[in-house]
């Protein structure tokens, strides 16, 4: 069994009854990581929903399997009931000002194509919310596959869960600020 020269020269100063001399030096390893934000997050029980706030912002992800049929935008019932209990949050909690509906895909199918039908999703999401926040200014943008919530892939093997929470719709709004 051999040891690494630094391994070797930390076993010495380690196990040596007198202090190392000055001149001995050992080599130093910066350990570098990403910094992510830490949000909390409340999910549904079924998963198809989750909500984070960061500072007075909310951001409320709906999957678009709770949404709409595969490939379509047009809103199932139950979406509607989804988006009238969001509706009236952000009428309790919003502070006014623009909400963001923003349409995310999971990375299968062509960009163009996965561009567009997160557009269409997110539209079809401003539409029903507008009936039931009259005066409230809206940003709609698709995203398409350009911003995962998680890996699509992994080690090059398809992650159908990750691509599930992929594909959603997300809307975004101020919170009254509580003093």
């Amino acid at each position: 069994m051999s040891l690494s020269p630094s391994l070797a020269a930390a076993l010495l100063i380690a196990l040596s009854p007198t202090p190392p001399p000055d001149t001995a030096t050992l080599p130093v390893e910066d350990l570098v990581f990403p910094v992510e934000d830490i949000l909390p997050a409340t999910e549904s029980l079924d998963g198809t929903q989750s909500e984070t706030k960061q500072g007075d912002e909310v951001r409320v992800a709906l999957t678009s399997d709770v949404l709409f049929a595969l490939d379509k935008w047009v809103l199932t019932a139950k979406a509607r009931q989804r988006l009238e209990a969001v509706a009236g949050k952000i009428r309790s909690e919003g502070a006014g000002g623009v909400v963001k509906i923003e349409g995310h895909t999971d990375d299968q199918g062509r960009d163009a194509y996965n561009l567009t039908l997160s557009q269409r999703r997110a539209q079809a999401v401003r539409q029903a919310l507008q009936s039931g926040l009259a005066g409230v200014n809206f940003e709609v943008k698709g995203y398409g596959e350009a911003r995962p919530k998680l890996p699509n892939t992994v080690n090059g093997r398809p992650q159908q869960k990750n691509r599930a929470e992929n594909r959603r719709v997300e809307i975004v709004f101020t919170v009254k600020t509580t003093q």
